[in-house]
């Protein structure tokens, strides 16, 4: 086995589900392990290091004293950042209520407290934060007033400079905190627009909590629903995603099913959870209840889909599968296909349905034409 298999080989089995063989199968690749930087690296790019870091530490397996090292101070520098960003979402969203503007976390640390239980397992990474779009311009000010920047282009009056903006991205440069505020989450292109945001996930509200505070999360069957989306816009290209579902799961093996299912049906992210579904299952082992397994194993586009990721997750993650259908299309449902097709946006030609063949003015009508061929031979679908 390779250097980069044995190291992608050990990362799929530290995510599987515990038992005396997965034990068996990681002490056996950790003794095949030849080039820790490539692991380490792998590790880091797929945001598992932390998870690698304590199934080692579980099982008690030695490894070189730099890397075990390299390991411990990697988690607990996620352990710290993890801690800041927990204090610093617990006192914006006092603030926020403050103000009477409805905010929803999600992922990051609240994934960390509310389905690892543990938030220094799960990389930190920036404060994700959904709203409502009429509160934006009074959260922006909220936020400028705490010292954070707005990098994302806004017009004069604090509005998104493009139509196609769903999310603000803010920076403080006082302690390089990072926040992604959003009012629409979305499963595809920009120019299909489905409202799911805070109308969406606010009905559907509990509570976790965080370092000791209470604060609002997502249901865990429209959480899942959420995860999926993320991930299959971002065509399932790190391993961190594929346990979030994973650990979701395991967290709530009395998940209602049918409501899962349904609500995936009505918001048109059916392919989405299927394919995370069969991910969580395949990779991490996850047990599924065999009635929804068996729905989701019937989709066979979303089989086919997820065998791609399956086989490309550490040699080509993030690549798209071959074949006349762009992928982004094959994730939406049949009415979600012909919305998408017959929306202006999607119709309206632009400058790579130009470059296919250059007409004159007189018959700039032809593009449109010209554009849905385009699409189906170049599969980024935009």
């Amino acid at each position: 086995m390779t250097t980069d298999g044995v190291s992608s080989e050990l990362l799929r089995a530290v995510v599987r589900r515990p038992s005396d063989e997965t034990r068996q199968h990681v002490r056996h690749l950790v003794s095949q392990v030849g080039d820790w930087d490539s692991l380490l690296h792998m590790a880091q790019e797929h945001r598992v290091t932390s998870v690698l870091f304590l199934k080692l530490k579980q099982l008690d397996i030695a490894t070189p004293a730099d890397v075990q090292n390299l390991l411990m101070a990697g988690y607990e520098r996620n352990a710290f950042q993890s801690i800041a960003n927990a204090a610093e979402l617990i006192d914006l969203l006092g603030q926020f209520q403050h103000e009477k503007i409805s905010a929803m976390p999600f992922k990051g640390i609240l994934l960390g407290a509310s389905v690892y239980h543990d938030l220094a397992i799960r990389p930190a990474g920036d404060l994700d934060v959904l709203i409502h779009y009429r509160d934006l311009l009074r959260a922006t000010a909220l936020l400028v007033k705490r010292g954070y920047e707005l990098k994302t282009p806004a017009k004069p009056d604090g509005t998104p400079k493009a139509p196609d903006y769903f999310e603000y991205h803010f920076e403080r440069p006082a302690d390089g905190m990072v926040l992604e505020l959003r009012w629409r989450l979305e499963l595809s292109q920009p120019r299909f627009r489905r409202d799911l945001g805070m109308d969406w996930v606010w009905p559907h509200r509990c509570e976790t909590e965080l370092a000791g505070a209470k604060v609002p999360d997502i249901r865990p069957e429209i959480l899942l629903l959420v995860l999926c989306m993320h991930a299959s816009k971002h065509v399932w290209s790190r391993l961190i995603w594929i346990c979030d579902v994973a650990q979701l799961l395991e967290t709530h093996p009395s998940l209602d099913w049918d409501e899962v299912i349904a609500e995936a049906r009505r918001t048109g992210l059916w392919r989405a959870l299927a394919l995370g579904v069969l991910l969580a299952h395949r990779i991490a082992d996850v047990g599924i209840p065999s009635i929804p397994l068996s729905k989701f194993t019937a989709d066979k586009t979303a089989a086919r889909l997820a065998e791609h990721i399956c086989s490309n997750l550490f040699t080509a993650p993030g690549s798209m599968p071959r074949g006349a259908v762009p992928y982004y299309f094959q994730l939406l449902d049949l009415s979600d296909r012909l919305a998408m097709i017959f929306s202006l946006n999607f119709l309206r030609p632009n400058e790579r349905d130009r470059a296919v063949m250059r007409l004159p003015e007189s018959l700039s009508l032809l593009y449109y034409l010209i554009r849905p061929y385009r699409i189906m031979r170049d599969r980024s679908a935009r």
